[in-house]
């Protein structure tokens, strides 16, 4: 396993809707693997391939540690509910907004046998499903916030 670079706001691969993955390789496999190692070593809740500039249609959420969703062509397919929370991406360091999500959905994905699974998420795991699989089609969580955090307002929130 290797540990990738994060890719950073301006760099436009994020701006870029990635292509479905047709089949599970070798290759696939291993992205899988270098991109979990990735979000470990950088304290993430979420990684979504562009994120490490490929352009596949793949995310990883780990909101408790050791609950990790492989998310292969992954689609919402259910929204309930609204949420206003904190969000942040390891794309676009040091900023942090409030952005509107739904507070569940519900997501359908392929896992790394090429099986097809659906999974639910409520609070901070829709939160998640939602950012990441919003990398996917070049959407950052700063285009879905309805206010950006000043540096005085990240001092009282974050720390």
């Amino acid at each position: 396993m290797a540990i990738l670079n994060i890719v950073k706001e301006g760099d436009e691969v994020l701006r870029k809707i990635c292509r479905p993955v047709e089949a599970i390789t070798p290759r696939i496999l291993q992205l899988l693997d270098d991109m979990l190692e990735t979000l470990h070593d950088a304290n993430g809740v979420g990684l979504a391939a562009p994120q490490v500039g490929v352009l596949r249609r793949i995310a990883l959420v780990e909101v408790v540690d050791g609950q990790l969703y492989e998310l292969i062509n992954p689609e919402i397919i259910e929204r309930e509910g609204k949420q206003n929370e904190l969000e942040g991406c390891l794309s676009v360091p040091e900023q942090w907004g409030i952005t509107d999500r739904p507070m569940k959905v519900t997501v359908r994905a392929m896992n790394r046998n090429g099986e097809t699974y659906t999974v639910t998420g409520t609070g901070l795991l829709a939160r998640a499903f939602c950012h990441e699989i919003d990398h996917l089609d070049g959407v950052l969580f700063k285009d879905n916030a309805v206010h950006m955090l000043t540096p005085e307002e990240i001092k009282e929130n974050i720390g």
